[in-house]
């Protein structure tokens, strides 16, 4: 319990105590990103919106998906996916925080442990950008803007929160063991298929143990609170269970993190 209090308030502190420095290497780290192209952090929001209408296209035309209620299919898609491109771009970029920053982690007086959290918010520009593209496309649609939609900044924490646990596992591992950056790859890869995005479990002819299996992907909770807030309507605490579930899952992910992070943390400078 130490361990786990002595964690999140290290983030608390690097958040609203130390954030000055925080917040002007995330903003950085944003602008350096794409430093030397033409078009420069342009990239950042063209390349999400592609894959968006490239997926959209192939089962809106090619699998025929139908529209879910009254929401048209491409906001319902798009509503599952903004959310897994932050998870998978931020806990790309956070796991490999120290090895792209290894002359800041060699540096005595640096602390390090806020070296993750840059590329987390760095990501994060990005992904409100989105979440207001979300908006507007709504919008657009004239689908209606209610209060629900403020559960996204709820929903938005959670995500977060599971980002930097996952980092704070990942970021020192890959230190020792470089190929987790490629294992990690095939994950996301089959996180993004295993996680209902493109296609709704409640719908399908599944069996409940197979939905169950679905169900304990962190990531679902997430995607079905983004969905519950824009087209369901649904309050988060509706879904009690599935709730108390997640933040168990962060319980033991932090505790596993700290102890991770604290074992490895004093061999960085040696390996880097």
């Amino acid at each position: 319990m130490n361990n786990i209090k002595a964690f999140f308030r290290n983030v608390y502190n690097m958040l609203f105590r130390d954030n000055r420095l925080l917040w002007s290497l995330a903003v950085n780290d944003f602008k350096t990103k794409f430093a030397g192209s033409y078009f420069g952090i342009i990239w950042a929001f063209v390349q999400p919106i592609c894959t968006i209408l490239v997926f959209w296209f192939v089962f809106q035309f090619g699998f025929r998906s139908q529209d879910v209620g009254d929401v048209p299919f491409i906001l319902w898609f798009m509503t599952g996916l903004i959310p897994w491109f932050f998870f998978s771009d931020a806990w790309n970029g956070a796991t490999n925080s120290f090895i792209e920053y290894s002359y800041l982690v060699k540096k005595v007086v640096f602390k390090i442990n806020i070296l993750p959290l840059i590329k987390i918010i760095s990501t994060l520009f990005i992904h409100i950008f989105f979440v207001i593209f979300m908006f507007v496309s709504y919008a657009i649609c004239g689908i209606k803007i209610d209060v629900y939609v403020l559960q996204i900044f709820y929903y938005g924490v959670c995500m977060v929160t599971l980002v930097t646990v996952l980092s704070f596992i990942t970021a020192p591992l890959v230190i020792f063991f470089k190929d987790l950056t490629q294992i990690m790859n095939i994950v996301l890869q089959f996180g993004m298929w295993l996680t209902p995005i493109m296609w709704n479990i409640d719908t399908m002819n599944i069996s409940k143990s197979t939905k169950f299996l679905f169900k304990l992907n962190p990531m679902y909770y997430i995607v079905q609170g983004y969905r519950d807030s824009m087209i369901y309507k649904n309050l988060f605490y509706h879904n009690i269970k599935q709730t108390i579930y997640f933040w168990i899952v962060i319980i033991i992910l932090t505790v596993v993190a700290s102890y991770i992070y604290k074992k490895l943390k004093p061999h960085f400078a040696d390996v880097l």
